[in-house]
């Protein structure tokens, strides 16, 4: 018997999961950024959650509309790239939500087989380090294909992202073109190994 495999070529449908939901966040500044700069073969677009009610197993049986929205959001996407802050050595609370919702019911995780990369700004010298291991735990559970390295800790400093989205320091702007194209290759590797639908 022949299997054909379909080779998911460029251009990929990116989605950024940004893990605050403060519109003044850093991480916020982060992702625009790295919009701004992603490699032409990414078609960039957020993925926003702050609709999603708390989520409860009782909902399994009836799925609120707001929780299938964003299930089929991130079904749409080749690939995910989480932009996260850190909040008491973990990620927000709200980004835990919706990576809960995403999973749920069981069987039905939205995150398996999905090529994956994290990163994330901080004021503090760790940049994220802790909270990123947290992540990664949890995505690692729901099977998703996660980018190990490069690793990105942004040690946020006062402009480092204007408001346009530019990175005013040079070796940062060339270590995130860098993870951004690192991220692409490891996408294009994961679709051919394990096509979208």
């Amino acid at each position: 018997m022949q299997i054909d495999i379909i080779e998911h070529e460029p251009p990929y449908r990116l989605g950024v999961i940004v893990g605050s939901l403060s519109r003044e966040s850093i991480n916020r500044r982060l992702a625009l950024a790295l919009t701004r700069l992603a490699p032409s073969e990414f078609h960039v677009e957020e993925i926003s959650y702050d609709q999603l009610p708390v989520y409860n197993r009782d909902f399994d049986a009836d799925y609120p509309q707001s929780a299938l929205d964003f299930k089929a959001t991130v079904a749409a996407v080749d690939a995910l790239l989480f932009v996260t802050p850190e909040y008491n050595r973990s990620i927000p609370g709200a980004l835990k939500n919706a990576i809960d919702w995403g999973s749920r019911p069981w069987g039905q995780n939205v995150w398996a087989q999905k090529p994956v990369a994290v990163i994330g700004a901080s004021v503090g010298q760790i940049g994220t380090a802790v909270a990123q291991q947290s992540l990664r735990a949890s995505l690692s559970f729901l099977n998703a294909r996660q980018m190990t390295a490069p690793e990105a800790y942004i040690h946020f400093t006062d402009g480092l992202v204007d408001d346009a989205g530019h990175v005013t320091v040079p070796s940062t702007e060339e270590f995130l073109r860098a993870f951004l194209t690192e991220f692409l290759e490891f996408t294009g590797r994961v679709l051919t190994v394990i096509p979208r639908p």
